[in-house]
């Protein structure tokens, strides 16, 4: 039997790079703005995020609000897709004002995840 595991010996398990991300601020910038902060959000998800992790092969596997939470089957994936969001981020919110500005935090972590109808559950998923 698995170590934390009491009713199912053969739970289908794979090795994920997962990423983390959310808004620096966000309560902050929501409570000066919540129409313009919510359309910038949803603009940004859109035109850059979505993209990016598509083309570097992420699946969305999680979101609420202001976080995602990102599933990669190579860490360099995560990381290189990572780069680019900041990146991009960065240059599409340049011009605006420094506390207007649409920072993300972002993490990653590589574990065993349980895939399950589009989320993943487990420890590396944490």
């Amino acid at each position: 039997m698995e170590p934390g595991n009491s009713t199912d010996h053969h739970v289908a398990r794979r090795l994920t790079a997962v990423l983390a991300a959310d808004v620096a601020g966000y309560s902050r910038l929501m409570a000066a703005d919540e129409i313009g902060t919510l359309n910038r959000l949803k603009s940004l998800r859109t035109d850059v995020i979505d993209p990016l992790v598509s083309r570097h092969r992420g699946e969305v596997v999680g979101s609420s609000g202001d976080s995602l939470l990102v599933a990669f089957a190579s860490a360099i994936d995560a990381v290189t897709c990572a780069i680019a969001w900041q990146q991009a981020c960065d240059k599409e919110t340049d011009a605006e004002s420094s506390d207007q500005q649409m920072l993300f935090r972002i993490g990653i972590h590589l574990g065993d995840v349980i895939p399950d109808g589009g989320t993943i559950y487990g420890a590396g998923s944490t």
